[in-house]
């Protein structure tokens, strides 16, 4: 996640960190995700576990030894196991004809870490004057879907999870509440009706848990699974606000009558400060996710992505296991990550996992910064701290009050111990985002006795500004503020600022802007997919918070808060999650790929004002930014017509992306269709030299006959032609196919290597069905 929490730097540590972990993993048995593909019918439980001893049993030297190495047993979806296996033994189980792959379990994943929902309805023209029309009318029908949110465990006590006014359990539920420290069974109530947690592969390869630090139970000690759950389905609960009176309103979710099963799956990395960042292991998430398809979930939201280069998808354990939920019907959201601005950084690439990037909302923080030269710039904050006196104090740039032998090329990014107290005490310290996390700085100014730090965006990011609740007074400014105020304390003797109180402020234009730190594509697994799917609120999203947890998570920070205010694409997945709940309860026949269809098609690329979407850094946004578009979810609930895919579908598409056999019963075939070709809402082909014929079907979910044109913005230099242009459905679920005729208009060198951008869409004058076109130039 990001926000309070600067989740690119845990994605960076993760990134170096792996290196240690593959240089242990040599030396000692490691956790091994041995996939077996589907189960051959229908077993009980027992006898697939037996099934799984039976083949580790093969490779181990005793039935004890056998037992005692099996961490998970598969069951519920997907066949296959969990087993602490040396490398040899591994390698040995792959060869077997039955085993699909085996797939060591790392340490590889962590959390990408109120108004978000009116901003919603606004951005459909939908609200009603007194803002109450914000959620969709299927909202009251979602009280019986279960949406399983695999996080960091949940803050129970939290009036976002009353369960006043909601009636009995579904019936159909299966699932437990799973006791431990400081949770039981009656922590579990109408609205959270289930609650996990796994740390077998953790425990594996940490050797344990430190309980100081985390809850061994379904609690959440971090924050971030309380945030994300009580952003898909968490109540309404007025008169809340973040530390400082910010934000100040009624909290929601967006399917605030669903019910909520929690599947506890990251925990504190071991180290100095545990309490900053959390990993997951593919082990336990992929145990959490075959328990959750057991137990009855509709909709998956995980705000969980892989570091690092990406597997390919028979080597993904969340990828296989969001493929078997998915041909049970269950919808898996995903965070696409935070490693944005940088082309070719969006996690979680399979086309049947719905993958969310972060935008913003029309909510800002203001917090006016009075330079020495009379000039007033905005920034936003929502520190809660003033400086004493209302008075100018002295500016100072960290670049020129570090320490000696600070490296020069982050003397300006206030990272820990680098300051000198005698050049900093008592004046507000201007430092950089980039290296480090942002409250860190905020620290470090503090310990050296700035009275202040003011937090200027580097160019990357634009006039993205992510707020935070640092230890001191302080507010962050867009890049081109933080170059105006690094020119006047250049330009001056003695520059000073005043730091004026910040108010909260709403209806701020353009809105949404694309976040600088949402990860872009292309999908490096895939580029004939696109990724991301979809854009959400991610920016700056009040929410509820463990109570175990700071609103910064630094040591020495003993806040307490209830809700908190945090960003990242961690909080746009819940978003698109509690749209996917809507769907379910207003379409519960519909597939997993419909709900995604419908989602996709109905978004949009424009602002609230009718204008492009635009990024942080100023630029006009596009497909590898936001994919398909902001999304509408009550436009979704209509969409005219879906794009449908089966799992015979998925696993052609496999076949084609790499030659990844990911069922054993169904093998590929020798020249399976190239990989756009599956039936996908979006249409992406890299490689285009001369012409490419793309074939797609959609269904009509209409009521009854309808008439649909086509319209086509074709790419720059790319001609295409839709065939036919007119399609008439006689009924309902009627399908009917089409061809999208691709081709290169003569030589175009300047656009070899780059991806073009179009669109098409289908209307019949009530709906549009729009799919984004994006190529490659060979």
């Amino acid at each position: 996640m990001r926000g309070a929490l600067a989740m690119t730097t845990l994605l960076l540590f993760l990134v170096l960190s792996r290196f240690s972990i593959a240089s242990a993993s040599t030396k000692q048995d490691q956790v091994y995700i041995v996939y077996l593909g589907e189960h051959a019918g229908a077993k009980a439980k027992e006898a697939i576990q037996e099934d799984h001893h039976a083949l580790l049993l093969s490779v181990k030297g005793s039935e004890e030894e056998a037992r005692a190495s099996l961490l998970y047993s598969y069951k519920h979806s997907l066949n296959g196991f969990a087993a602490i296996l040396s490398e040899e033994e591994a390698t040995e189980l792959s060869g077997r004809r039955e085993v699909v792959s085996t797939l060591r379990s790392e340490g590889r994943w962590a959390p990408h870490t109120t108004r978000s929902w009116e901003f919603l309805g606004f951005e459909e023209g939908l609200r009603d004057p007194d803002g109450s029309d914000w959620l969709p009318s299927a909202a009251e029908a979602s009280r019986d879907v279960i949406v399983g949110v695999l996080d960091s465990g949940i803050w129970p006590e939290s009036r976002s999870f009353s369960d006043e006014g909601l009636g009995p359990v579904p019936a159909r539920w299966k699932g437990v509440c799973q006791g431990g420290d400081s949770f039981s069974s009656t922590s579990c109530n109408r609205k959270i009706i289930g609650a996990r947690y796994y740390l077998k592969a953790y425990e594996a390869f940490y050797k344990g848990l430190n309980t100081t630090s985390a809850f061994r139970s379904p609690r959440d000690h971090d924050g971030h699974g309380t945030h994300t759950a009580s952003t898909v389905a968490g109540r309404t609960v007025p008169g809340v606000s973040a530390l400082g009176g910010f934000a100040a309103g009624a909290a929601s979710g967006g399917a605030p009558l669903a019910r909520l099963a929690v599947y506890k799956v990251c925990w504190p990395i071991p180290g100095p400060n545990p309490n900053i960042e959390n990993t997951c292991f593919e082990a336990d998430m992929l145990a959490a996710i075959d328990d959750a398809v057991g137990d009855g979930v509709d909709v998956m939201s995980v705000s969980i992505g892989s570091t690092g280069t990406p597997l390919r998808f028979a080597d993904d354990g969340i990828a296989v296991g969001a493929l078997h939920a998915a041909r049970r019907g269950v919808v898996v959201v995903c965070s696409g990550g935070n490693s944005g601005p940088k082309p070719a950084t969006v996690s979680n690439l399979a086309p049947w996992i719905l993958t969310v990037g972060a935008s913003s909302i029309d909510r800002a923080f203001h917090s006016p910064i009075k330079l020495g030269n009379g000039m007033t710039i905005m920034g936003q904050t929502v520190t809660p701290y003033q400086l004493p006196g209302n008075k100018p104090y002295h500016l100072v740039h960290a670049a020129d009050a570090v320490v000696p032998g600070t490296p020069a090329n982050v003397s300006n990014q206030c990272l820990p111990n680098s300051l000198s107290s005698e050049k900093v005490r008592g004046k507000i310290v201007v430092c950089l985002r980039g290296s480090g996390l942002r409250v860190e700085k905020g620290l470090e100014v503090k310990r050296a006795g700035g009275a202040a730090i003011l937090l200027g965006n580097p160019p990357a990011y634009g006039s993205e500004v992510p707020v935070d609740a640092h230890v001191l007074p302080g507010t962050a400014v867009s890049a081109a503020d933080a170059r105006t105020i690094l020119g006047y304390i250049n330009s001056s003797s003695s520059p000073t600022a005043t730091l004026d109180r910040s108010r909260t402020v709403v209806d701020v234009r353009p809105s949404p802007v694309m976040a600088q730190f949402s990860s872009r594509g292309p999908n490096v697994v895939e580029p004939n997919i696109l990724k991301p799917d979809v854009t959400a609120p991610g920016l700056n999203i009040l929410a509820a918070w463990s109570e175990a947890s700071s609103p910064t998570k630094l040591d020495g920070d003993n806040r307490v808060v209830k809700y908190n205010i945090v960003s990242g694409t961690s909080m746009s997945c819940p978003h698109v999650s509690a749209a996917a709940v809507l769907l379910k309860a207003a379409h519960p026949d519909w597939s997993s790929a419909a709900i995604r269809s419908a989602i996709m098609t109905t978004a949009t690329i424009n602002n609230a004002e009718g204008g492009p979407i635009m990024n942080g850094d100023g630029t006009v946004a596009g497909p590898m930014d936001y994919g398909s578009g902001h999304i509408r979810p009550k436009h979704a609930l209509d969409p005219g017509l879906v794009y449908d895919a089966s799992y015979r579908d998925y696993l052609l598409f496999a076949c084609a992306s790499g030659g990844a056999q990911l069922d054993r019963s169904v093998p590929c075939p020798a020249r399976p269709p190239p990989p756009y070709q599956l039936n996908h809402p979006s249409v992406a082909v890299r490689g285009l030299n001369g012409s490419a014929t793309v074939r797609r079907t959609v269904t009509n979910v209409g009521s009854g006959e309808a008439r649909y044109s086509v319209a086509v913005v074709e790419p720059p230099g790319v001609a295409v032609k839709v065939s036919p242009g007119t399609l008439r459905f006689a009924h309902t679920g009627e399908k009917k196919t089409f061809t999208i005729r691709i081709q290169a208009k003569g030589s175009n060198g300047r656009a070899i290597g780059k991806y073009l951008a179009g669109s098409y869409a289908w209307s019949d004058g009530v709906h549009v069905v729009r799919s984004p076109i994006v190529v490659l130039a060979a």
